[in-house]
Parts: C-alpha cells; sequence; structure tokens
C-alpha cells in the first residue's frame, strides 16, 4: 500500500545525492505515488528538479544529515553517491530508519577496501591481485609486491578520480600523489592491483528483491580515465562465462543483503570471471536501460524498494548509450544541435539539467537501438556528437 504524496500518509523516499542517476529514480518514485525529497551538496541539481522538495547540505557532515532525516522522517534513505556519512546511515539504521538497500551495503561498498577483503576473503571470489597502502612507503613496498604494470585508486573515490595505472619505476611517486590528489572524504589509502589483461568488462545488473534476485542482460561499457563513456546492451558472452558472472553477482550482493538494484563490475578473459567492484544503487553504464529493455534499471530500483514483484528483465534489442560532455568550466549553458542528434534514427536524448559544467563533466546521454550492437554504438556516438554545448549562453 502506498501514500499520497504531501499528504498524512505520504510514503517519503529521501534520495541522498541528485544527480542524473538520481533524477531518474525520483521520477519512477513519483509514478507510484511516492513523496520524494532530494538532498545535494549544491542548489538545483537535476534530481532536485522534479522532486516534490529539496536540501541543500554536506553529506558528510554527519550531524547535519541526521537533523535532516529526523526532521523529513522518510520511509526510504536512499543514497545515491558515495560521498555520504555512511557511519551515520548506520546509526540511523539502528534508530529504525531504512537504508536502501542496507546501510551496511552502503558502508562496505564505499570504502574499495571494505568490499574487496568481501569478495576476495570473506566469499573467495576471484579478483586481481591487491595490496593496500596509507604512506609513500607502504605504497612502495606495495607496488613491488604486486609488480609493473599495476592499477593505483583511492579507497574513496568516484568516476576515475585518483585512478592511474604504475607504468614503470618514475611512476611510482607521482601515481601516489595523483591518488591521494583524488580521494574522497578522510580517506588515506589506496588500492594496489594487479593489471590483469582483460578482453572485456562488463556491468551486471542485479536486482534483489522480496521474490529473490533477477539479473539483466550484461552491459559492456568503455571508460576513459576511469569514467564510463558509452555502453552496450547486450554484451556477447559466452554461457560459461555469463554463468559464472551471475554466479559472483548473486554470491556479492546476498552478502550485502537488502532490496534494490546493484551495479556488479567484473573483468572477463575468456571463461575466466574475476570480481572488479559493486554499487549498491543503480549504475551509471546502466543508463542504456532507459532504451533497451522493458523495464530501466530505475523501474527495478524503485520496484524493488517498495516490495513490490519484478518480473524477468526484457531485452528490446540491441542498444547503446554515448555521453554528452562539457569542456570547460562555466554557469549557464545552453544545447544546440538537436535537430541533427534526432535525425539519428531511433534515437533518444536525455540533458540533465545541471546547472553549470566543468571539463569533463557529463551533461547529457544518447540512447539509440541498431539491428546489432555496432549499429546502434555508431548512433548514440553520431547523435551524442551532434549536441553542441554553448557556453554561458
Amino acid at each position: 500500500m502506498v501514500g499520497t504524496p504531501l499528504g498524512k500518509n505520504a510514503d517519503r523516499l529521501l534520495i541522498l545525492g541528485s544527480g542524473e542517476l538520481g533524477k531518474e529514480v525520483v521520477i519512477e518514485a513519483q509514478r507510484l505515488g511516492v513523496e520524494v525529497i532530494a538532498v545535494d551538496r549544491y542548489a538545483n541539481a537535476p534530481a532536485m528538479q522534479v522532486a516534490h522538495r529539496s536540501h541543500v547540505i554536506n553529506m558528510l557532515d554527519g550531524e547535519v544529515l541526521k537533523e535532516l532525516i529526523r526532521k523529513e522522517r522518510p520511509r526510504y534513505i536512499v543514497p545515491e553517491i558515495e560521498a555520504i556519512n555512511t557511519v551515520t546511515l548506520l546509526e540511523l539504521e539502528q534508530e529504525g530508519f531504512t537504508v536502501i538497500p542496507t546501510a551496511r551495503a552502503t558502508n562496505l561498498t564505499m570504502n574499495r577496501e571494505g568490499i574487496r577483503r568481501l569478495a576476495a576473503e570473506d566469499l573467495a571470489l576471484p579478483t586481481a591481485g591487491y595490496r593496500f597502502a596509507s604512506d609513500l612507503e607502504e605504497f612502495r613496498k606495495g607496488v613491488a609486491e604486486i609488480g609493473l604494470p599495476c592499477v593505483v585508486k583511492p579507497t574513496m573515490s568516484s568516476s576515475g578520480k585518483g585512478q592511474s595505472v604504475v607504468r614503470e619505476e618514475a611512476d611510482i611517486e607521482k601515481s601516489w600523489h595523483y591518488a591521494m590528489k583524488g580521494t574522497r572524504g578522510a580517506a588515506d589509502k589506496v588500492i594496489i592491483e594487479e593489471f590483469i589483461p582483460f578482453d572485456y568488462e562488463i556491468t551486471l545488473l542485479t536486482v534483489r528483491y522480496a521474490g529473490g534476485t533477477r539479473f539483466c542482460p550484461p552491459i559492456g561499457h568503455v571508460q576513459i580515465h576511469g569514467d564510463y563513456h558509452e555502453s552496450w546492451q547486450p554484451m556477447a558472452m559466452t554461457p560459461e562465462a555469463l554463468q559464472e558472472s551471475q554466479r559472483q553477482a548473486k554470491a556479492v550482493t546476498d552478502a550485502l543483503g537488502g532490496y534494490g538494484i546493484f551495479g556488479v563490475e567484473l573483468f572477463i578473459k575468456g571463461n575466466q570471471v574475476y570480481f572488479s567492484e559493486v554499487s549498491p544503487r543503480p549504475h551509471d553504464t546502466g543508463m542504456v536501460t532507459m532504451v533497451s529493455q522493458n523495464l530501466s534499471e530505475f523501474e527495478l530500483h524503485v520496484r524493488a524498494i517498495l516490495g513490490l514483484p519484478v518480473p524477468e528483465v526484457e531485452s528490446l534489442g540491441a542498444a547503446a548509450s554515448h555521453v554528452i560532455l562539457a569542456d570547460r568550466e562555466a554557469e549557464a549553458v545552453a544545447f544546440d544541435g538537436l535537430e541533427e542528434a534526432f535525425s539519428v534514427p531511433e534515437t533518444k536524448l536525455r540533458l540533465f539539467g545541471k546547472p553549470d559544467t566543468r571539463p569533463g563533466r557529463r551533461m547529457g546521454v544518447a540512447l539509440s537501438l541498431g539491428q546489432d550492437t555496432d549499429q546502434a554504438r555508431q548512433r548514440a556516438e553520431d547523435a551524442a556528437h551532434a549536441v553542441v554545448i554553448r557556453y554561458d549562453q
């Protein structure tokens, strides 16, 4: 049973992080009669523009976060980003609040050390070899033990910030300082990972709901500087690799618990599957599902949160997404070239409505269908590149 928004019996969902993914979650929640409160560190974020009301706070400040949640009394607290005081969420869950999927899942996955140790040490899932380091001396030792080349990431970061590949001795100190600069919150560690020459990587969207677990078709993607640039669905895989991917995804999401969608990232080499990371929320590569599936990742997330049935996910055909990026800082933008973009067959656009830009900031996405994934990818790229951002307009 769902109440009436803004009424005495309203079911309130408070979303922490109001970017483009949160915006789609808000829209889907409102379609089912949920009252939504959007929260972020800056005003006029995309999800705020479609929520019932919004708040601007520092979500890393535990006391401020507690005060807001106790005031709003939401039925569901839905983290959309990592930059949140997750220890506070653990405390609020003890008070009786429902954190999606759970406060423990949010806390573990926020930090690469927590989720890697869970996957590799507790669940014995195959992963790249790894070490953690909290100072430069320990970092040098870890690099020597893992060997070159190796991948370095802050234990707490997002969108590729602070990530680099150490290929030779001369890169070591530079990589350490770059990782420290890109870290988020109070984290002071990095993870050093074995470089796996994988054939491809996938996101396996995994839905935990009251009736069990569902999987979306695997999503292939390309990252540039550690950040999503394009994705497509389905990604061609052998039955053996897909079965093993689903096994690993179910193992890690069952260990995290709760209801909602998880973006499980995996490296594939032949039929060998290596667990990489997991996000307990909709995934940026999963934006392709807005055109590729009968139920998008956002619909699936909201259904699972509300305890509703989740049917088998059906593919609508080969599909792809491609980002629209800003290349400079500006306080106001406009978008040109839409007529050309919409002339690309079987294509949609999503412009996120972000209030300002910076170099590399994701401002929109093109979504295309095709006869096969190659055609869909080309269409999405053509449409995305047709959109011209006009700055300070």
